[in-house]
């Protein structure tokens, strides 16, 4: 559906016309700015085309609104137009649903219940029932609770199109994959300490369109092991789409219409969370806990790539829950404990590392040639997109961020524990 994820496949003239189409809808401009309608934003990858977002700013400062929002959901804000949809969870699990905020004013325009859950499933203290964030595009939007159930509903009234409970997947610590769009699908993970599996879904009806079983061999019998949190990504190499999944022990490249398997590397690792970046070829991604961690490999294989198509390895102060941001051939991330890290692209080598305080969870954003990193506890460090390090403000916000940021115009839509904000200059239209 996205820029980044049209497949170019053989097509009619007509086919052809209504991919470009799509392609325009999902990056419409905002009153000068674009929509961000999934996690990661427009181009699945941390990237705003936004200039002038505030460096500096807190809660007496650059403030142009702030929201309660109620439950304990961890799921980042989508913005369409001037709406802001995020999901919603008590605090029990038993209750899942949707809030829609309108983005001018911060006035709360939808807050539904979608799922009443009897006995939901384990959910960890560091998860939430409601982490996997929504997809939005005109007109509908997307809600995935992993195996407790995914809804699509009318963004202007709020009412439930259509709705599937039936995927089994014990996620043994909660969900936190989030959908995406591709075309007229919708995939969604399911990677559990049981079962392991993509399914794609008619975006208009939600039935079935195709499921894939991973059918990875683990190391290890634990089904902690086994489990994962990604949420892939999908990109066109020689002009031919994939569909880019990582996992607890392997990373692989499906075809995105019917699913079926390309490529797979066998990276080793638990709880695979990062969403993979794509740049020159080449895909970037992490094993999280244990194996190749951060690591590079070429996106032009088939089969087993393991022994032939891994670029590099980097393990030093890998992030096991954030997304790393890719800019002019640079990786930034950071770690779970405050370690910022800028990484050479193609070389896997560390240009530059520098520990600051807290601890991180939520994935960082770029714009304008900076980098924002969002810290549990409300720290919100900004640092220069270049070879050396440079701290160009450090921020803070009350209750501390699970969810990663969105854009709005010139504005930062910020979710923490307790409160949507909307961060920028009260001049902003």
């Amino acid at each position: 559906m996205y820029l980044f994820s049209i497949p170019i496949l053989p097509c009619t003239v007509r086919r052809a016309i209504c991919i470009v189409v799509a392609i325009a809808g999902a990056v419409a401009p905002v009153r000068g700015g674009e929509n961000w309608p999934q996690f990661r934003g427009p181009r699945a990858n941390g990237q705003s085309l936004a200039v002038g977002l505030p460096v500096s700013f807190g809660e007496s400062e650059n403030v142009c609104w702030k929201t309660p929002v109620h439950g304990k959901a961890w799921s980042s804000p989508v913005v369409w137009d001037s709406q802001i949809w995020m999901t919603t969870a008590t605090l029990d699990g038993k209750e899942l649903g949707a809030l829609c905020v309108d983005a001018e004013s911060g006035r709360v325009l939808h807050d539904v219940v979608v799922f009443r859950i009897s006995e939901p499933q384990f959910c960890h203290p560091m998860n939430s029932y409601g982490t996997p964030t929504p997809v939005i595009e005109k007109g509908r939007v997307y809600l995935h609770f992993g195996a407790h159930g995914t809804a699509c509903l009318d963004t202007a009234t709020a009412k439930t199109l259509w709705t599937r409970q039936d995927f089994s997947c014990d996620h043994f610590r909660g969900p936190a994959s989030s959908p995406i769009l591709v075309e007229d699908l919708l995939v969604l993970t399911f990677d559990g300490s049981d079962v392991q599996y993509l399914v794609a879904l008619d975006k208009l009806t939600g039935k079935t369109a195709w499921k894939r079983d991973r059918n990875i061999v683990y190391d290890m019998e634990k089904g902690d092991t086994h489990k994962a949190y990604s949420t892939p990504a999908v990109i066109s190499v020689s002009g031919k789409p994939q569909l880019v999944s990582p996992s607890a022990g392997a990373m692989i490249a499906y075809v995105p219409a019917t699913g079926e398997e390309l490529w797979r590397v066998r990276s080793g690792g638990m709880n695979a969370a990062a969403l993979p970046l794509f740049w020159q070829g080449q895909i970037y991604a992490t094993s999280a806990a244990g194996g190749f961690q951060l690591f590079a490999v070429r996106a032009d294989g088939r089969g087993d790539v393991t022994d032939t198509h891994v670029l590099w390895k980097f393990d030093n102060n890998v992030p096991t829950r954030s997304s790393q941001i890719l800019i002019g051939g640079r990786i930034f991330m950071i770690s779970d404990g405050g370690m910022i890290s800028c990484v050479d692209a193609l070389s896997g080598q560390a240009l530059w590392q520098k520990r600051i305080a807290g601890a991180y969870s939520a994935s960082p954003l770029y714009a304008d040639g900076r980098v924002y990193f969002f810290g549990e506890e409300g720290e919100i460090p900004v640092v220069a997109a270049t070879d050396s390090y440079q701290l160009l403000s450090n921020n803070h916000l009350d209750d501390g961020f699970m969810a990663s940021p969105a854009v709005f115009n010139n504005s930062l839509i910020l979710r923490s524990r307790t409160h949507l904000y909307r961060i920028g200059s009260r001049r902003d239209p």
